[in-house]
């Protein structure tokens, strides 16, 4: 595999000369303050410099620039709606930038075939209003729905807080549209459910994060919106007692649990303490507590009455404190805001080291002790704030610094934590990207927690689609 090095700025300035005159000028933005928002993710913990963004209007417009690209040799960083948190939407100087932001068509919704066929720059959102209205549900969703892009999400493999009932963005794709670098066309919009013709290249693309081809169209699968929809915030004592709890609800409601979500106890403070606005389900703050979610597409399955009922169990056998259930669709998005807002509260703390992480849902009480513990041993004092899906064991696990200490200092320590809370998932056989990717930050973790054959077969299929190295290089695949 031959690798693109960062552009030269001549080569830059013939590729744009080529680009306007076949696209037109209006096909790239170079100005420096318009520029500035697709070259910095919010956090501010990744800023790039790309020379203009391109913003195509159609997937033909799209492969025109890869044909191109490929041609000249410049590196493309695909972006959708600038959210990860990995960094690899954020481009290197000599990186052009390509913006699906103005392909954001949604089709009409296929009610009898319960699809949509959707543009990669739809934001998550307008899709579920778009199913909404159709009398169905998108079941994907996160806290960056009203930015978050289709096609990011899809490059990605997104999670969210409805894997445990609908799984991550693999499942709800069944068809993709996807320009290779060197500007074909693969059209593999299909909307089958089983189609067992040789290899499933949609997968391919589905978590490569850009580096394989640029994803334009998609056909997601959708599901009839449930018929009621109730939440629960309860109180308790460690994440032992909520897996134990998880197994009661799980074994009561069935597949009518589609939340199950951990938070601890800085978690649910840092909320009020960010947006007083926020719902105090509690008298007196727990050590911990879950937000559980039941939902239901039959009239007849009364949920809240399942659900009221275990949970006195729960209570009686003192595996449970306080607990809130919802009495209407405002008081459960009241409750869903809590948990939505976690990772936004933990400014409040100051500097923060952020792991998304996943460890088999038996183990995540054991994780969470020696993954503290491993984690203070790097910082002492730090603030452990870990939430997240427990049903899934899906763990954000994110340190804050000590109070009262210096910010610099503190993130000057991401490699030594990292280190040591990525040592910890891998005794456990868990994994270090659970759902937000590997882009930038991680790449150079993987060849020590994937053998040499797998990742010898990741460069292989790299180096099949894209020879020249010029999709979004130096992401998710260490240097070759």
């Amino acid at each position: 595999m031959t690798d693109a090095t960062l552009s030269r700025p001549d080569v830059i300035v013939s590729f744009r000369q080529a680009l306007e005159t076949e696209l037109g000028a209006d096909i790239l933005i170079a100005d420096a303050d318009r520029l500035a928002p697709y070259q910095r993710e919010w956090r501010n913990l990744y800023e790039g410099k790309a020379p203009f963004v391109l913003r195509p209007r159609s997937t033909d417009e799209v492969a025109a620039i890869m044909r191109l690209a490929t041609r000249f040799g410049v590196p493309i960083v695909p972006q959708g709606g600038n959210t990860g948190l990995v960094g690899g939407q954020i481009p290197l100087e000599g990186e052009v930038l390509l913006s699906l932001d103005r392909m954001t068509a949604i089709a009409p919704v296929n009610v009898s075939g319960s699809t949509v066929t959707v543009e990669a720059g739809a934001i998550l959102s307008d899709v579920h209003d778009a199913a909404d209205e159709a009398g169905l549900m998108f079941p994907l969703s996160l806290a960056s729905k009203g930015s978050a892009r289709i096609g990011g999400l899809i490059s990605t493999n997104a999670g969210g807080v409805g894997v445990l009932a609908y799984g991550n963005m693999r499942d709800q794709v069944l068809g993709l549209e996807v320009v290779l670098p060197d500007g074909r066309i693969w059209n593999g919009l299909r909307s089958l459910h089983k189609d067992n013709v040789g290899y499933d290249l949609k997968h391919l693309f589905i978590g490569a994060e850009g580096t394989l081809g640029v994803v334009t169209k998609a056909v997601l699968s959708l599901v009839p919106k449930p018929h009621a929809l109730d939440v629960a915030m309860v109180g308790l004592a460690s994440p032992a007692d909520a897996l134990t709890l998880l197994g009661e609800v799980r074994g009561a409601l069935g597949d009518a649990l589609t939340g199950f979500e951990l938070i601890p106890k800085i978690g649910l403070d840092i909320v009020n303490r960010h947006r007083g606005d926020t719902r105090r389900p509690f008298a007196e703050l727990p050590e911990w507590a879950v937000l559980i979610e039941a939902s239901t597409f039959l009239p007849e399955r009364p949920m809240r009455d399942v659900l009221e009922q275990v949970l006195m169990r729960a209570y009686e056998a003192g595996l449970i404190g306080d607990a809130v259930v919802s009495q209407s669709i405002a008081e459960a998005q009241e409750l869903w805001l809590i948990r939505e807002l976690m990772s936004e509260a933990q400014s409040v703390l100051g500097g923060s080291i952020k792991h998304d992480v996943s460890v088999p849902v038996a183990d995540v009480p054991a994780f969470l002790d020696e993954a503290i513990a491993a984690a203070l041993a790097v910082v002492p004092g730090a603030i452990p704030v870990a939430f997240g899906h427990l049903g899934d064991g899906n763990i954000h696990f994110n340190i804050s610094q000590p109070e009262g200490s210096d910010k610099a200092a503190f993130l000057a320590k991401y490699p030594e934590m990292q280190d040591a809370v990525h040592a910890v998932v891998t005794r456990f056989r868990g994994s270090i990207a659970a759902e937000h990717g590997v882009g930038r930050m991680k790449r150079d973790m993987l060849p020590g927690v994937r053998d040499a054959v797998e990742m010898d077969m990741m460069q292989g299929v790299k180096a099949l689609f894209d020879p020249l190295n010029i999709m979004n290089p130096h992401r998710l695949l260490p240097d070759r």
